[in-house]
């Protein structure tokens, strides 16, 4: 059976039972668990199923269930630009930095598949499984107390835990990145401490953010622009936004 026939019926599946299991379509299509891992996941990413411990539920349930699953289904193909210039910046045994981010799950997915061999923290769950398969990788998650709306830990906890590493490079999620004020901006006070963190101890640190965000604020202010390297985005900065940037002194890499 061909790759997309099998994800053609695991959706048919997904849309008459509402939710499926790894073990049970391994078993159906007589292949690996593994195997089945990665066609959820590339499901995911494309918007059609949301992954949970063990299988996968259809989007318009989870929907219904968290914000952080409304994030997930949009603007995907400027994700996976973003991620695929994100790990362009990497390089072989790098200690990297993934935060709390839906642009994080697009890098983790094409990581999952690298011969490369990486060092990633990171304090996002769904990243942290998606990676915990490949042996090419060497991965420390950091844990506390769970956020469930976020996917992932942003406590004191994780904060203690995470200072203790000095990452060479860290890739940063915004709610807002407003290049004229020169300011980052979240929407909890937790994960905007944790960025902020994250940001100071890593050699160099980038902001990841879809270009809806540029001009976005949040209700917490976690870190001036200028204290990050640089921003990734999908789409060209105006001019006057690109000479506030190169003012700042942060680079804009834009994802082709």
């Amino acid at each position: 059976m061909f790759l997309e026939e099998r994800q053609s019926q695991i959706l048919a599946m997904l849309e008459r039972d509402g939710k499926v299991l790894v073990k049970e379509l391994a078993e159906k299509f007589a292949v690996t668990e593994d195997s089945i891992r990665k066609d959820l996941s590339s499901l995911e990413l494309d918007g059609k199923l949301k992954r949970t411990y063990g299988g996968a539920v259809t989007i318009a349930e989870k929907l219904q269930m968290t914000e952080a699953n409304r994030r997930r289904v949009s603007d995907v193909e400027a994700k996976r630009k973003i991620a695929a210039a994100a790990v362009k910046l990497m390089q072989p045994q790098d200690l990297i930095f993934l935060d709390i981010s839906t642009i994080s799950i697009a890098v983790a997915q094409i990581l999952e598949k690298t011969e490369n061999t990486y060092k990633i923290l990171t304090n996002m769950i769904d990243v942290a499984v998606m990676l915990a398969r490949n042996p090419k990788i060497d991965l420390f998650c950091a844990g506390g107390r769970i956020n469930q709306s976020r996917d992932g830990f942003s406590d004191v906890l994780n904060l203690e835990f995470i200072s203790a590493f000095r990452p060479d490079v860290a890739f940063i999620g915004a709610f807002g990145v407003d290049i004229k004020k020169n300011s980052l901006t979240s929407r909890d006070t937790a994960g905007g401490v944790l960025k902020a963190r994250m940001i100071e101890i890593s050699k160099k640190s980038y902001v990841i953010a879809e270009s809806r965000k540029i001009g976005v604020e949040g209700t917490y202010s976690f870190a001036a622009l200028d204290k990050a390297d640089g921003i990734i985005t999908e789409v060209a900065l105006s001019e006057t936004l690109a000479t506030a940037a190169e003012n700042l002194g942060v680079k804009v890499i834009v994802a082709e």
